[in-house]
């Protein structure tokens, strides 16, 4: 028991000093869907769970998400954090660009080079939702300019603010730097930078795909006009793995227009799996229930 303990703080000795800014993880081995590894963060006096967020590059959401119960503006000193850094790839084609609205998490599946870099994003705010959609990047902007559409000049209007017809380049600009425009719809669809300090990890934007500067920045000089693009709505993420156990990995689904949010069940094929294999869904119920957003093992196959 002893030998546990020192083991254990000694990584979280070295998760404080050291932790892991990089976001781009080799392609797991094959039939294995899961990248990274758990991290943990022992809070500072008058740290912020913002603040710890934007430290190892995770969303705000997700970091409460991993961490219920949590006080977000002033945990409390000494305390473990769990940082998301572990995850379950989405079940789709390695290529391009990959958007789960439900994680609220880009993925870049880099050509050639058997690599993905993940990163938190800010998506459409209830009312002005993110579509799921399938698309390409059709045209990159480096120091946009941004031209109001007349609904958000109405949004405005409304609250006693006006918008100017476009807002150049600089520090105003909510663009930041970097725009890739997506070929969906008219086109008024973008994963952009920002200008804010918040707003990542968030359903915060008008519908665009928001990210950290430094992201937007990396992300925008390794694409090309025509590269992929799929935005998803994924809460739940399965994946039996080479080792022959079956991790679960829910999300808190998104609040619809209306107000609703979708009902999260066990998913079919990993039901079916279970009753062919004699074993129970209560694991898989109960990861569901907590939504916490980290991969957790719900089962175990024979060998």
């Amino acid at each position: 028991m002893l030998l546990k303990v020192i083991v254990l703080l000694g990584l979280l000795s070295s998760a404080m000093l050291s932790p892991a800014y990089a976001t781009t993880y080799d392609l797991p081995m094959k039939d294995s869907r899961i990248v990274g590894n758990l991290q943990y963060h022992i809070v500072k006096k008058g740290e912020s769970l913002a603040q710890v967020a934007k430290q190892y590059d995770v969303g705000f959401l997700a970091l409460m998400a991993a961490n219920k119960g949590v006080d977000p503006f002033l945990p409390k000193a000494g305390y473990v954090l769990t940082i998301p850094s572990q995850i379950i790839l989405p079940d789709v084609e390695y290529q391009g660009i990959v958007i789960n609205l439900a994680e609220l998490r880009l993925y870049y599946f880099e050509p050639n080079k058997h690599t993905v870099s993940i990163f938190p994003v800010g998506i459409g705010r209830i009312g002005r939702d993110t579509p799921v959609m399938k698309t390409v990047i059709s045209q990159k902007r480096p120091h946009p300019t941004w031209t109001p559409p007349q609904s958000i000049r109405a949004e405005y209007e409304k609250k006693g603010k006006s918008l100017p017809a476009v807002v150049p380049a600089g520090p105003d600009n909510p663009l930041g730097d970097y725009a890739l425009r997506l070929a969906y719809g008219d086109g008024s669809y973008l994963i952009h930078g920002t200008n804010k300090n918040f707003g990542i990890g968030l359903r915060v934007s008008s519908g665009c795909i928001r990210m950290e500067p430094k992201n937007i920045d990396w992300l925008f000089h390794q694409v090309t006009t025509g590269t992929k693009v799929r935005v998803i709505n994924d809460p739940v993420k399965v994946s039996l793995e080479p080792d022959h156990h079956v991790y679960l990995e829910a999300h808190e689904p998104l609040t619809r227009s209306n107000g609703s949010k979708e009902h999260l069940v066990v998913p079919a094929e990993l039901g079916w799996w279970l009753t062919e294999f004699h074993q129970s869904e209560q694991r898989a119920k109960a990861a569901i229930m907590a939504k916490n957003g980290v991969p957790v093992r719900v089962a175990s196959r024979p060998e």
